[in-house]
């Protein structure tokens, strides 16, 4: 029996052991990286214990599991050297290929939606940076700045120049938080929005910007406390979202087009359009139902820009009177229909509320026929009214006493599988998990990692154990997961997405800081390749970005060896609970490099 200060089982030991000198050498590992992209100081610091403790030969890890998983080092002649792509392909999005997009219909946006390669049309080599590129400023300063090297398009500083979007400066581009709708800056527009919706005392915690352009009004709520998703198309605006994701603001490629949105119904507290061109009256519409749909019962819709305050800006729209006041009546006609009660109209913005109870509504209108809202993955939008999502909008908790709270999904019993006494297991051992992973990467929450991206959430319990103001979490739920947990995770006031892994995200490359896959490949396993979701998720990562596999450690020595040929270092420890658990943790670091740079460096 182990006494007081006596670990007990040598494997116990000698797994305390490994964990320690794992987590000093990828501490400063990390701590380097920082110093050389000009983050932080350390550099002098990092020499020094490298010298001290050969962070290169770390002791074998010792595997004792049901099964004969053997050495998890990679033999050389096992290792599958990935080249790198031209550098035409810096700035690649596989589902939102400008050239691809042109081969689809105009009509109602579907050539801007997503529209993956075929197998044989995917890239089998890793995206290369563009030279030059930096590690983003830290937060609060990479809202204002962002590295010219690292979305080199100017044309956003010609096209929006008397909106004050973006600003190009030397070597850097400058966002000094204006939009279309708000030029004289966020905090203004912001400011005026809280005078007529609870911004300010935690009830509106998520929001949805569509059309957000550089995302300025989504980097300034964070003032608020306000956790915004942003999407506008790749399209003639070059790199907006782009520019969103490296001012360390959350967005994805969208629109709304012919498809439903990848979110669960009744997710958001506010939606949010400015000057977003979004036709609200076409279709029947379409548009403002699948709003509608995304919407928790209580939450906002807000339309800033035309058609609200025609009679002043007609002209300067250049549009007629006639044709405007059409508009806006009709968006109020649907408005009606959605039972959405007219709050107020402030200047050039209309606001709208959903009701509590949006099925005591006794407006004639078609109902939609599925019987799940949630089931939305490439499925048709079409003009009809979504029935109530299983939320009490009565019981709706302002942020940050919702994060830890039961949500009414799982206490009423509409997760299948999931009780409120799992819930709060599932809390506490995400807790634990990420105090592991604090230990073995110091900086975590520091600020060093401003993007993270969970590729297999589940209920959020990753992001709510690592909630910070310095970081955001994109909840990625994978449409082939067991159970349906997304609507969860927005009701902790998280935000997340639906996405499925054998497809390429939509976002730019080089917008993750910190990526979280926790069991991704044996629930991938026979559904699609483990090199292709790898390839993604290089291409979407930093430079000297970091990833935390977790999983069980046959899987992960095959994900090792997959790995050691992309240029990314990798370690391997125990689980907390030591060597017997068979799930094991990985940490890698991406290497930088830039396009150009054709030669491999040595990974371990």
């Amino acid at each position: 029996m182990a006494t007081k200060g006596n670990t007990g089982d040598p494997r116990t030991r000698s797994s305390i052991s490994i964990f320690i000198v794992v987590g000093l050498c990828f501490f400063f590992y990390i701590l380097g990286a920082w110093q050389r992209s000009g983050f932080g100081k350390g550099d002098t610091i990092a020499q020094v214990v490298t010298k001290q403790m050969d962070c290169s030969i770390l002791p074998d890890l010792n595997y004792e599991t049901s099964g004969d998983a053997g050495t998890t080092d990679v033999s050389p002649l096992d290792v599958n050297e990935i080249p790198p792509c031209d550098d035409a392909y810096i700035d690649y999005t596989p589902c939102q290929d400008q050239m691809r997009a042109m081969t689809f219909p105009r009509e109602n946006m579907n050539y801007r939606e997503r529209h993956c390669p075929p197998e044989s049309e995917k890239l089998h080599c890793l995206i290369p940076a563009p030279k030059g590129y930096a590690t983003p400023f830290p937060w609060p300063k990479s809202r204002d700045y962002v590295p010219y090297a690292n979305a080199p398009y100017k044309s956003l500083t010609v096209e929006k120049a008397v909106q004050n979007w973006i600003i190009y400066e030397g070597n850097v581009f400058r966002f000094p938080g204006g939009g279309t709708q708000f030029p004289h800056g966020a905090d203004t527009y912001i400011d005026q929005l809280a005078a007529a919706i609870p911004i300010d005392n935690g009830m509106v915690r998520t929001a949805l910007d569509t059309g957000c352009g550089v995302a300025s009004l989504g980097a300034y709520l964070f003032k608020k406390n306000v956790l915004t998703m942003s999407f506008a198309p790749r399209d003639s605006h070059e790199a907006q979202v782009q520019f969103a994701l490296e001012r360390g603001v959350p967005a994805v490629i969208g629109v709304l087009g012919t498809i439903k949105l990848p979110y669960p119904s009744g997710a958001f507290d506010m939606a949010h359009c400015s000057r977003c061109l979004i036709p609200w009256g076409a279709n029947d519409g379409m548009y403002m139902m699948e709003v509608d749909r995304v919407l928790r019962p209580g939450g906002y819709w807000l339309l800033s820009g035309p058609p609200i305050n025609w009679r002043t800006h007609y002209q300067a729209w250049n549009r007629t009177k006639e044709d405007l006041e059409a508009e806006q009546n009709k968006i109020e006609e649907i408005a009606r229909l959605l039972c959405w009660e007219k709050k107020d109209e402030l200047g050039d913005i209309g606001i709208w509320q959903k009701r509590l109870d949006p099925g005591s509504c006794t407006e004639q209108r078609t109902m939609c026929e599925s019987s799940d809202p949630d089931d939305v993955w490439y499925k048709k939008m079409e003009p009809c009214v979504t029935g109530s999502p299983k939320i009490d909008g009565s019981e709706w908790k302002p942020f940050p006493e919702r994060l830890k709270a039961v949500p009414f999904r799982v206490s009423s019993g509409a997760i299948p599988g999931v009780s409120p006494k799992e819930y709060l297991e599932d809390s506490r051992t995400w807790k634990k998990h990420v105090n592991a992973y604090r230990r073995i990467n110091k900086i975590l929450d520091s600020g060093r990692y401003r993007n993270i991206m969970d590729m297999n959430a589940g209920m959020g319990g990753f992001a709510a154990a690592l909630e910070s103001s310095k970081l955001w979490v994109m909840n990625v739920v994978p449409t082939i997961a067991e159970k349906n947990t997304l609507g969860v995770v927005f009701e902790r006031g998280l935000i997340g997405i639906y996405h499925d892994w054998c497809e390429a995200f939509s976002t730019y490359p080089r917008t993750y800081d910190l990526i979280h896959a926790n069991g991704l490949f044996s629930l991938y396993k026979d559904k699609c390749s483990m090199e292709d979701i790898l390839l993604e998720m290089d291409r979407i990562l930093r430079p000297e970005g970091t990833v935390i596999f977790r999983d069980h450690v046959d899987v992960l020595v095959k994900v090792k060896r997959t790995v050691s040929g992309m240029r990314w270092n990798t370690k391997m420890v125990d689980h907390e609970d030591g060597p017997l658990v068979p799930e094991k943790v990985m940490f890698a670091v991406k290497q930088y490099w830039v396009a150009g740079q054709q030669n491999v460096t040595k990974t371990n």
